[in-house]
């Protein structure tokens, strides 16, 4: 069984430091790449642990990921998921309690689950060849911490593309001093999907792999080993085989994605077969949506109807009324929605792909619209959760940085080579070009984005501010030459990834680490 630290609700940096010496004074962490390193194993990783609050409650459960066959847009598709099934089990606790997951490999492929959006240990942060092995096909391991701070987070495979299939679910922690008052909520999983359908997330890399664009800037154009003449979709955009073509978005800053998807799940429903929530007329509807998809933003909303959005990643924002939310690869937003009376469409529009899923409210009254009678556009104002403010509950004591790092976004769509201050990430050297700190410091990063592609950067372990007020996030999207400064509490040692969360970005190596020196 693993163990695992925390990190928002952490228990202050007297006892870390106290822990370190105690570590200092009888195991010193191993040099690595010469360097005086917080490893996972070390001892102090589960002291910290040890000292994190605790309510005494035990929340167990068991992932089988594992080979399934299912039906979707009347099609049998083979691909992967937990416990049998596209919607992988809700995963619930209060922040205290211990989650205790078994997890039963049955693919015939390594796995781990990485907690997106914990301050947890750091030997359970599921990030093979950095945090922990993977596990074997057929072995039966786990993972075991506290559930350091509420909010909506998810987990998901960090093994290559398995996140691509059905390997992720929704994870919620309850706030025992929650302020919010609502009738009833709704967990959204959003997704891409094109497994068992038009070919697998491994043949898509490896086709992007080979490059999309000639010229410089990242333009996209034709691959010359492509036969495929593609096809034009009535939003304008055009698929090459597995590669999209033409995808835009303003509010993006450009180029909207790479992967042409022949549709998007709500909740492992595909559009044909939304799913209805049940509700009366008048209640109101805490909206907790999550984007696990590879490559789309997604734009939320109700058609003629406001949200009130609440919270993102996880933190309390300042409210804010809005007509659309955008969400970036791995982002979450908390909204609340009134019920109206009838049928009430929640659109998930595909940003700059001209692609939409969506679910249905009803109160049992009424006809589901169809289809067809949807809008395919969410006008109004639009934010996405980088846009908005902290609570003054979640907000950072305003501090001089100790440590400043520059993190240039880099590469292009020539060859498909992503990468971090010129350099693509290998995993078989982790700390090669790490991004070094200490326990105790303010850091400041600066991701200065010189693509012409946006990126939602993701950070593994802690949780970041936007600028001195903005929104507390662990993900942000970094629009194509733009800076984003955030800053973060070096409060959870160990060694931590950070990445795009775009699937093909991270895995085309615009990764890298977050380590932590003794």
């Amino acid at each position: 069984m693993n163990t695992t630290p925390t990190r928002r609700s952490f228990l202050g940096l007297s006892v870390a430091a106290a822990a370190m010496a105690a570590l200092s004074a009888c195991t010193p962490p191993p040099a690595v790449s010469g360097a005086n390193r917080i490893l996972p194993t070390d001892v102090l990783i589960a002291e910290i642990e040890t000292a994190r609050a605790a309510t005494g409650t035990t929340i167990t459960a068991t992932l089988t990921p594992a080979a399934l066959t299912t039906t979707m847009t009347g099609k049998t598709i083979t691909t992967a998921g937990y416990n049998g099934s596209l919607v992988a089990p809700t995963l619930r606790g209060t922040v205290g309690d211990q989650l205790n997951v078994t997890l039963a490999n049955k693919l015939t492929e390594p796995t781990s689950v990485h907690w997106h959006g914990l301050a947890l240990r750091n030997n359970d942060d599921g990030v093979p060849g950095l945090t922990q092995d993977a596990f074997a096909p057929g072995s039966q391991n786990g993972y075991d911490f506290k559930l350091p701070h509420p909010g909506t987070y998810w987990y998901h495979s960090h093994v290559e593309m398995q996140r691509e299939q059905a390997l992720y679910g929704a994870l919620i922690i309850d706030d025992p001093n929650e302020t919010l008052v609502y009738d009833k909520e709704w967990v959204i999983v959003l997704d891409d999907w094109l497994d068992g359908i038009t070919g697998t997330p491994t043949d898509v890399l490896k086709e992007l792999s080979h490059g999309m664009g000639t010229g410089s800037g990242g333009m996209k154009g034709m691959d010359h080993g492509n036969t495929n003449q593609g096809k034009m979709d009535q939003g304008g955009t055009m698929d090459m085989g597995h590669m999209l073509m033409g995808a835009s978005s303003d509010f993006l800053g450009g180029d909207a994605g790479d992967v042409a998807y022949p549709f998007h799940l709500f909740n492992g429903k595909d559009p044909g077969n939304p799913e209805t929530f049940a509700a009366k007329p008048g209640e109101k509807i805490r909206l907790r949506i999550i984007n696990a998809a590879g490559d789309t933003a997604y734009r939320v909303g109700v058609p003629g109807q406001q949200l009130t959005l609440t919270h993102t990643d996880g933190f309390p924002i300042q409210h804010a009324m809005v007509d659309a939310v955008v969400l970036g690869m791995g982002e979450r937003i908390d909204a609340l929605l009134t019920v109206q009376d009838g049928y009430t469409p929640l659109l998930a529009l595909a940003e700059g792909k001209g692609q939409m899923t969506y679910g249905l409210i009803s109160t049992g009254t009424g006809t589901a619209p169809a289809r067809d009678s949807l809008p395919s556009t969410l006008t109004g104002t639009a934010v996405d959760g980088g846009q908005l403010t902290a609570d003054p509950s979640v907000m950072l004591p305003t501090k001089k940085p100790d440590r400043v790092h520059e993190v240039h976004l880099t590469g292009g769509m020539m060859k498909y080579d992503w990468g971090i201050n010129g350099r693509r990430f290998d995993m078989t050297k982790p700390f090669e070009n790490a991004f070094d700190l200490k326990a105790g410091e303010r850091v400041e990063v600066k991701f200065i984005n010189d693509t012409m592609m946006w990126h939602p950067m993701h950070i593994h372990g802690h949780t970041f501010q936007i600028g001195t007020k903005g929104a507390r996030k662990d993900t942000v999207i970094v629009r194509p030459m733009e800076t984003v400064s955030v800053q973060f509490e070096a409060d959870n040692p160990g060694q931590w990834l950070f990445h795009c969360h775009n699937a093909y970005h991270a895995e085309r190596g615009m990764m890298g680490v977050f380590s932590y020196l003794s």
